[in-house]
């Protein structure tokens, strides 16, 4: 290819790129803000962590359409483990042990193992993520400003609900609502257009107009308090450290490999859900990807930010858009730096409530009715597993409910597997007892019941072509009935073990 055609094809490529970067800028900002605002921490926060997952994971990761930065999914771990480590110091050297635990995860090349976990799993930890995200959300979206939660909000007697502060998130989720129906889908504008951000542009314009009719309503509203940064050591003077001395409490490691597992399992699901959608050839490396993400969170953890994935919604926002490079995905990141330097008073009239209708709505869409049912059809064995893990998290945490999936799944497939192992057929007074895969002692409750089925005087035959191994439990049960056969004038036919 000759320089005058390289120049071309890329200048071909920034004509996609950078409307795509504006777009995804537009749609990360206010989750960014949003993600930080739920998590309890200040919105400087967010944009610092976008900053990162936008320009240092993208310069680092293998695939040029993904997107990373704060994830919503991660919020509930994030607020419980600033619960259980009392500060967000302490969080942040657990954020860094979680990045190394992801680099050590890619260099073993562990990212094979993401296609063990099962579908049921994946979807009841996305479902219960959306459940724990409105739940939270739901007394920010309401005014209520207390340490109490939703619980809060009916118990604490200096709360009353603002009919005026209510309209503001009602008429922010009527807008993401609408963007998503057919009629708006159509208006080719409205598709360039983030709803999101429609949403959060609606309560800053409600503030602004509202502070001249309403000034006592909206003055009690809470907003956005990002600080006004003139140098660059103002900037760093907002950046919180790592609480070095807590590498002694026990909770900082168990909170570290929470954070490592969830965090990678959502950044290869989104690689997954990416390539349904844009074909990279050759495919990224899931290793590589997950040294990137390892990377990010090391360095987000030491600058004071929060813990990054790569996030499905940027991503996918990022390819229809029409980006064909990083460039789209750098460009955002660079946007979200300038916004959170120069750009602090218009973000400050951004009220809190309307974040929290971005952040129920997105709850919502990972805990919809519509998955409940699709699960339900797929029947008990897959339902049964994303209930046990959706209601394990919620009772136990993010780590616990995995493992009570993952047991929940084991179970019910070795269940379905062993109840399919052995088929007992009958014609008349003849038997056919089909086995179709090896047998283990495990198999024995499904065999002795389905012998116990066969009458005196019948004839059986056993047909077991695709079995190379039974086990010796297994045969001692056959060899029972064998000498018992004579006795119940039962012929038998190919039996596996001598008679």
């Amino acid at each position: 290819m000759t320089m005058k055609s390289s120049e071309n094809l890329n200048m071909n490529f920034l004509r996609y790129d950078i409307p795509a970067g504006i777009v995804v800028f537009l749609v990360a900002l206010p989750l960014s803000l949003g993600i930080a605002q739920a998590s309890g921490l200040p919105p400087f926060v967010g944009l610092l962590t976008g900053v990162i997952g936008g320009v240092i994971v993208t310069l680092l990761s293998p695939s040029r359409f993904a997107v990373s930065g704060p994830a919503a999914g991660l919020v509930t771990i994030v607020v419980g483990a600033m619960e259980t480590l009392g500060s967000f110091s302490s969080l942040l050297l657990a954020l860094m042990l979680a990045g190394i635990l992801q680099i050590v995860f890619g260099i073993i090349k562990a990212g094979r193992f993401v296609s063990l976990i099962p579908g049921s799993v994946i979807q009841g930890m996305l479902a219960a993520i959306g459940i724990l995200l409105i739940m939270q959300q739901i007394p920010v979206a309401l005014g209520y400003q207390g340490e109490d939660g939703l619980r809060g909000i009916f118990s604490d007697p200096a709360f009353s609900l603002s009919p005026t502060a209510l309209i503001v998130p009602a008429v922010a989720l009527l807008i993401l609502w609408l963007w998503t129906t057919p009629p708006f889908k159509r208006i080719r504008l409205m598709t360039y257009v983030p709803g999101p951000l429609v949403a959060v542009l609606w309560g800053s314009l409600a503030v602004i107009f509202g502070d001249r009719i309403v000034p006592d309503s909206m003055q009690a509203m809470p907003r956005i308090a990002l600080p006004k940064f003139d140098s660059v050591d103002e900037v760093t003077s907002q950046l919180e450290k790592p609480n070095w001395s807590a590498w002694n409490n026990p909770q900082i490691y168990v909170i570290a490999a929470t954070l490592a597992l969830v965090a990678s399992l959502e950044t290869l699901l989104s690689q997954e859900a990416l390539k349904k959608l844009k074909e990279q050839t050759p495919a990224p490396s899931p290793n590589k990807e997950m040294r990137a993400q390892g990377i990010g969170n090391l360095i987000s953890g030491f600058l004071g930010g929060m813990p990054i994935t790569a996030v499905i919604v940027r991503s996918s926002v990022n390819v229809n858009t029409g980006a064909r490079s990083k460039v789209s995905i750098l460009l955002h990141g660079v946007l979200l730096l300038l916004c959170g330097m120069f750009f602090s008073d218009m973000l400050n009239t951004i009220p809190l409530a309307c974040l929290a209708a971005v952040l129920l709505y997105t709850g919502y869409k990972l805990a919809s009715p519509a998955l409940f049912m699709t699960q339900w059809r797929l029947g008990l064995p897959q339902f049964l597993p994303f209930i046990a893990t959706l209601a394990g998290i919620l009772l136990f945490g993010m780590l616990a409910g995995i493992g009570i999936g993952l047991l929940a799944q084991l179970l019910s497939s070795t269940y379905k597997s062993h109840h399919n192992a052995m088929q007992l057929t009958r014609d008349e007074n003849h038997y056919v007892m089909r086995f179709h895969q090896n047998l283990t002692f495990l198999h024995n409750p499904r065999l002795q019941s389905l012998l116990a089925e066969i009458p005196d005087n019948s004839v059986v035959r056993v047909e077991r072509d695709n079995v190379g191994y039974i086990d010796p439990d297994v045969k001692a049960v056959l060899s029972d009935f064998v000498a018992k056969a004579p006795d119940r004038n039962i012929t038998l036919h190919r039996w596996p073990v001598g008679h």
